[in-house]
């Protein structure tokens, strides 16, 4: 049986209840009953999930405005940044903010640009009035942005590995070449600061003139001194480096092109001076490497004075152009610099591939492919050759082993000894029955070296007038032609090009392509070589397509590296 207690009365005796304790016992009764307590708790918990909630949705609007700041910011301060922008940096950030709706919300714009880079600094933010956390004492929350973008051309090396071969007379292209090769050189200089870029020109045809000072720094072979270039092994294209202890074969001082004899001229003409020849390497200024300079003047000048003739040899000029920008090739710098021919700034140049602020960039141009290149066989590139020469008289004298006798052209005879001395001497239509007798013979005979032979008469030449005369021309041309010289072809110099290339691209050299109206075996060697094919560029002369001046503008834009720094 449960016992429930009811409300306590007390009576005075024989009366009424107090009215006191009648309240005194409603009260403990209500102090006592549990009934409808969960309502007040869920009241407390329903109004702070609704405050929570409320923050949660002013910090999502919150950070949905300063997303939008902050983004619209860092596309106007990277605008504002770039250096081919012609607008005043501040009113590009300006412009950005207005037209995102946001003009109100800019605070501040800052500029500070120079020679080679601009930095661009800038800062906003916007109030927004709470929804929910102003039941806390918080009316508005301020979204902040900032940010700065800079654009510089920090240490630059750029070599530029031009076509100079006889195609580029076609269409305009040279003239076209130079006028964009000058803008480049222009656009590089007035976005770079004092002492930050270096540019070398690498011209190359069927090969690549060297200047006396640098050729000097390596060890090469020493038949003559007429010219400056040097015949590259296949191996040597695996390497990005020039060595300086390395023997390498000069190449020889030859035409194998032209019919032309310069010793028959007073004075006698060395092959190169004059439009008649055409040497495989060339001793001309406007045909040498001009190495590591920062001077727009000397770039430009030496740009507008190029010439166009003979064979292309793609893989010897990228050859050369990588060796520019090979650290092995800091002391040749070095030694350069203390004969004036490169500024004392780059005695640090070229900066090792792992310097972290050097880019190093090679641009390289053609209007063709590869063709043969043309070298001097062993036996015929030093010594006495069978030739002497009467300097006073202008008389050739060719002699001729199997007979142990001296062909005469200028007369047609054969005789036992060279034109030009006196005394008894052997002379006739033929070796078996001349007249011996006293002779008197202006002038005096000397012995003809094959350097010097070569670098007067063009291979040809001496063929046709010294041999054929009194030989089969079959093998007069045979003996002294095809014997005297060799050339590697096409297929080989396209494997050392891929071989220099794919060397180049593994030290992280930039490599650009500029594929010139060239043939498809040409773009296809070019378009290989270059870093991506964002790097490659098909341009023409006639404005069907891209010219060469917007690839060479575009070359340039890709160099200034443009980054978000903050």
């Amino acid at each position: 049986m449960n016992f429930r207690p009811g409300p306590t009365r007390i009576r005075e005796p024989n009366g009424p209840v107090s009215p006191w304790l009648c309240t005194m016992g409603y009260l403990t009764k209500f102090r006592r009953d549990e009934s409808g307590a969960m309502l007040i708790f869920s009241l407390y918990a329903f109004l702070i999930i609704l405050l929570i909630g409320g923050i949660g949705v002013d910090l999502m609007r919150f950070e949905r405005d300063r997303s939008r700041l902050q983004y619209t910011l860092d596309r106007a301060v990277l605008a504002a940044a770039d250096l081919d922008q012609p607008m005043q940096p501040e009113s590009v950030v300006q412009d950005y903010f207005a037209k995102s709706g946001l003009g109100d919300y800019l605070a501040s714009v800052s500029v500070d640009e120079g020679i080679g880079y601009r930095v661009v600094s800038a800062t906003a933010s916007a109030d927004m009035n709470t929804l929910f956390m102003h039941m806390n004492g918080v009316d508005t929350l301020t979204a902040p942005a900032a940010g700065t973008a800079e654009e510089r051309i920090d240490g630059v090396e750029i070599s530029m590995v031009l076509d100079v071969s006889g195609s580029m007379n076609q269409n305009s292209r040279l003239p076209n070449l130079i006028v964009a090769a000058r803008d480049f050189v222009d656009t590089m200089d007035e976005n770079s600061a004092e002492g930050d870029l270096s540019i070398s020109i690498v011209p190359y045809a069927t090969q690549v003139s060297v200047p006396d000072v640098l050729m000097q720094q390596f060890n090469v072979s020493d038949e003559h001194e007429y010219s400056n270039c040097i015949n590259f092994e296949s191996a040597d294209f695996d390497s990005p480096s020039l060595s300086a202890s390395q023997p390498y074969q000069r190449t020889m001082h030859f035409d194998p092109w032209k019919d032309y004899d310069g010793m028959d001229n007073n004075p006698k003409v060395l092959m190169g001076d004059n439009s008649s020849t055409l040497p495989v390497c060339e001793a001309l200024p406007d045909r040498e490497i001009l190495a590591m300079q920062n001077d727009v003047t000397v770039l430009k000048n030496y740009i507008s004075n190029l010439t166009a003739r003979g064979n292309t040899s793609i893989d010897v000029g990228m050859k050369w152009g990588t060796a520019l920008l090979d650290p092995s090739l800091r002391p040749v710098i070095g030694e350069m610099i203390a004969a004036g021919a490169v500024p004392a700034e780059f005695a640090n140049r070229p900066q090792s591939y792992n310097d972290g602020e050097t880019l190093k960039v090679l641009v390289l141009m053609t209007d063709g492919e590869n063709t043969s290149q043309y070298y001097v066989n062993d036996g015929y590139r030093e010594g006495p050759s069978d030739l002497w020469f009467n300097d006073d008289e202008d008389r050739w004298s060719v002699y001729y082993p199997p007979y142990d006798a001296y062909y005469w052209p200028h007369e047609d005879k054969w005789a036992d000894h060279p034109y030009g001395q006196d005394g008894m001497g052997c002379v006739g239509y033929d070796t078996w029955n001349w007249s011996c007798q006293d002779r008197t013979e202006d002038g005096s005979a000397a012995n003809v070296e094959y350097p010097d032979l070569w670098a007067y008469v063009s291979l040809k030449a001496n063929v046709k007038r010294r041999y054929y005369p009194f030989m089969n021309d079959s093998t007069a041309y045979s003996q002294w032609y095809s014997s005297v010289r060799n050339y590697v072809n096409a297929t080989v110099k396209n494997a050392r090009t891929k071989a220099i290339c794919d060397t180049a691209k593994n030290q992280q050299i930039i490599v650009f392509a500029i594929a010139f109206e060239a043939p498809s075996n040409g773009r296809a060697v070019l378009k290989d070589c270059a870093s991506s094919d964002a790097h490659y560029f098909e341009v023409k002369a006639d404005g069907s397509g891209i010219k060469i001046d917007d690839a060479f503008a575009s070359i340039a834009s890709s160099i200034r590296k443009l980054r978000l720094t903050q």
